[in-house]
């Protein structure tokens, strides 16, 4: 062509949870099933909906209001159910009184992937968000796409149960004068860490501190457990602009909904961040709106008497499973596992080194030529990922490389999701006996 088409950050948008189904796919011909743990679908590990909440979206679906277009914000009853959700929320102890917000300051997309997109996309290319090491791939992916460059992170201590480390982020932002916005996903996607307040109070310290935005995303927020103490953003931010990202996927769930929200805090308190987020909702309104149905069930399943019940149920549902994955990497030498204490994912870090020794590591496969295949596949990737290629031909088990992260710590991520308990032990104690072999 006589001009170059190509976005500049069109290379950084890698997806690796979904990227290894495509390598998944291609051991077909050796007939090897495979057992999905790399995408948090919590109905498609066999969570069956309760019944309370398909008769309200069954209801709601027989109204013809749920097939019309809503308005581009969103729709008004969802948006003032929500805004109100958030004026309620509590005052944690020693802070400033949390964010009052109105029912414009919520703003619905289609999934949080699409406000992602949106929200990055909409940004001042010189202007860059600091964010998570891990970091879920969506977000590191629209911001490194955003600015043509890697995505700038800080550093987050699996030998600290993954909490950040403060002085990193800070003397990242001292000297570096293009970030612009700090990103923190609280409880954490991929490792599960739930961020304490006295966390949450530093990350909104450093942005009044250097006039930056924070944007965090909440979509586990309410799945929580093993103890863990946190608050939301809006309940500590004071008077700093941000953005708070949630959505219904993983906490009714109902992923196929893509339903996604994002709730803006003090947007006129600085009048840049004012017209960012008009440019958010000016995008929309080029799209006319997100779907309806699901928003329209937004306030008769949230503000239903069993939902609180039903938000317990789950965290010690998740509790349980976590306590497993834990248990299943115990007494290992060469890897470490942090029982989560929030969302659905656990991971597992190897020690540094081990995977870079100059011993050929493999794992037992049906075929010879299936283990050709690997090697052929393996030869220039990622030390975690030939592990992951390795484990699929083996056991038959997708898991996601660490390395697809945003990160330099070699490891995996795997889910919580499994319904079936006794499949899931298997999948657990699989995992940990092909971690024992490869190492040794």
């Amino acid at each position: 062509m006589r001009r170059d088409i190509v976005h500049p950050g069109a290379g950084k948008l890698k997806y690796e949870i979904r990227e290894i189904v495509a390598f998944a796919r291609s051991l077909s011909r050796w007939n090897i099933p495979i057992r999905w743990e790399n995408i948090g679908d919590p109905v498609k590990k066999g969570e069956p909906i309760a019944q309370w909440i398909k008769d309200i979206v069954r209801e709601k679906a027989g109204e013809d209001l749920s097939y019309a277009y809503s308005e581009t914000e969103g729709a008004r009853e969802a948006r003032e159910f929500l805004s109100a959700q958030v004026n309620n929320r509590p005052k944690p102890a020693g802070c400033p009184d949390p964010v009052k917000i109105e029912t414009d300051d919520i703003l619905f997309f289609n999934g949080l992937g699409d406000a992602v997109a949106k929200v990055f996309g909409f940004l001042r290319r010189e202007a860059r968000v600091l964010g998570p090491s891990p970091a879920y791939s969506t977000l590191s992916s629209a911001e490194a796409a955003h600015s043509g460059y890697e995505h700038l992170t800080y550093r987050l201590d699996p030998n600290r149960d993954w909490m950040p480390d403060m002085e990193d982020v800070e003397l990242k932002v001292k000297y570096n004068d293009s970030v612009a916005g700090l990103l923190l996903i609280n409880p954490d996607n991929p490792t599960g860490a739930v961020y304490p307040l006295e966390i949450l109070q530093e990350f909104v310290r450093i942005a009044r501190t250097y006039g930056l935005f924070i944007v965090c995303d909440e979509t586990y927020a309410n799945i929580v457990y093993g103890g863990a103490k946190t608050a939301a953003l809006s309940q500590v931010i004071d008077g700093v602009p941000g953005l708070a990202l949630r959505s219904l996927s993983k906490e009714v769930p109902w992923p196929g909904a893509r339903c996604g929200w994002v709730e803006v805090y003090n947007r006129h308190s600085d009048k840049r961040f004012d017209t960012y987020v008009r440019s958010l909702l000016d995008a929309k309104r080029l799209e006319v709106c997100s779907t309806s149905l699901p928003q329209l069930c937004i306030p008769a399943i949230i503000g239903d008497p069993r939902y609180p019940d039903h938000l317990i149920h789950r965290a010690a549902m998740f509790e349980k499973r976590a306590e497993e994955a834990a248990a299943a990497f115990t007494g290992i030498k060469g890897i470490s596992l942090k029982k989560p204490r929030g969302a659905l994912y656990a991971t597992a870090v190897f020690d540094p080194g081990i995977l870079d020794a100059l011993i050929p590591r493999s794992l037992p496969v049906s075929d010879p030529s299936l283990a050709e295949y690997i090697r052929e596949q393996t030869a220039n990737v990622a030390p975690d990922k030939r592990f992951v290629y390795w484990l699929l031909a083996s056991a038959g088990i997708c898991v996601v490389p660490l390395s697809g992260f945003a990160s330099d710590l070699p490891g995996f991520r795997f889910t919580l999701l499994e319904y079936d308990d006794e499949k899931r032990r298997q999948i657990y104690r699989a995992m940990g006996h092909a971690v024992k072999q490869y190492l040794n």
